[in-house]
């Protein structure tokens, strides 16, 4: 059997955008060569391009999301997004994927549209029993703003300012007095139409991955995140800032609580291929819902590469299961 065309699609329109290219080389190094032929497909606000390893660009036809190359025309069977941001992190990429019957590695176009957004994301959750989310005011530019003093008395201080829809803690701040406060809030403007407003919460910060193959949840081990800064920035994530330890050095029925916690939040965005679930362990021992991220990096220091190491793994061989997940319809 030759090997299925496989499109690993980066880029964006987002400050991620960079983040999103080192996921794609992760994953093109983890790929099983003998069962798939990868191809990276990049995305940005001027086109839309297969990059050959050469360096030498080709132009993707939207029609068909096919791509015309020296050796002939190719139109890849699968696509792994692996794009942080709009459009592969929100909805956008997949509804076009689904009207060409397409298959690929994320939830639809609800699941990815919800978790986007931080602040629908985490009320829709709040909804669960199980699932506890921080205080949280959404600002938008269309709508008043409320007053500095109904910010302090409903989230106080400190509260983190962050984009609604975004992540790698791009253009996000920790907001420690009121004179922070303004800057903070016009930053995440830069980066999205609305800002979240969030309580601060104090305690022990984890991360947890999941994902379906094979008709069942594999949920991985739990990682601890020790910032060196005051909070876990995007220099503590991707310029080593950050001590990640891996499993988690909490109870075992709190490591048992987060891995359960996140397969339920699997189910209930109905995710689909591998997402990470962020937590905070406060002071009760437990843990509040951070985010959803389910297109999570891939990049060698990311979370997902180390839980799966951890879980005795290799990175190859969950690609493959999460590839032939996504191909199984498609094989009926």
């Amino acid at each position: 059997m030759s090997p299925r065309t496989i499109a690993v699609v980066a880029g964006g329109f987002s400050g991620e955008q960079p983040v999103s290219l080192r996921s794609a080389a992760g994953i093109l190094s983890w790929i099983d060569r003998e069962r798939y032929t990868p191809y990276l497909v990049l995305i940005d606000r001027t086109g839309w391009w297969v990059e050959l390893s050469s360096g030498e660009r080709y132009p993707i036809d939207k029609n068909d999301f096919s791509c015309q190359l020296p050796e002939g025309r190719i139109r890849p069977e699968y696509a792994y997004i692996t794009i942080h941001g709009t459009p592969g992190e929100n909805g956008l990429l997949q509804g076009y994927l689904d009207l060409l019957g397409i298959p690929y590695n994320t939830g639809g176009v609800l699941t990815e549209a919800l978790t986007f957004n931080k602040y629908y994301c985490n009320h829709f959750l709040s909804s669960f029993p199980q699932v506890r989310t921080a205080n949280s005011l959404r600002l938008s530019k269309d709508l008043p703003r409320p007053s500095t003093a109904d910010i302090l008395d409903r989230l106080g201080l400190p509260l983190f300012a962050k984009p609604n829809a975004g992540g790698s803690s791009v253009a996000t701040s920790r907001v420690n007095t009121i004179e922070q406060l303004e800057s903070a809030i016009n930053e995440a403007f830069t980066e999205c139409e609305e800002v979240l407003l969030e309580r601060f919460i104090s305690g022990t910060e984890v991360t947890c991955g999941c994902y379906e193959a094979g008709g069942g949840l594999q949920v991985l081990p739990v990682t601890e995140v020790v910032p060196k800064n005051s909070f876990f920035d995007y220099d503590a994530k991707y310029n080593g800032a950050v001590e990640e330890i891996t499993p988690a050095r909490i109870r075992p029925e709190q490591t048992k609580l987060v891995q359960e916690l996140t397969k339920q939040i699997y189910r209930y965005v109905d995710a689909r291929g591998i997402i990470r679930v962020d937590f905070i362990i406060e002071a009760d021992g437990y843990p509040t819902l951070l985010e959803v991220n389910t297109t999570p990096g891939m990049t060698p220091t990311s979370f997902i590469p180390q839980q799966v190491r951890a879980a005795g793994l290799e990175m190859s061989q969950v690609l493959t299961a999460l590839i032939e997940e996504g191909l199984r319809p498609a094989q009926h």
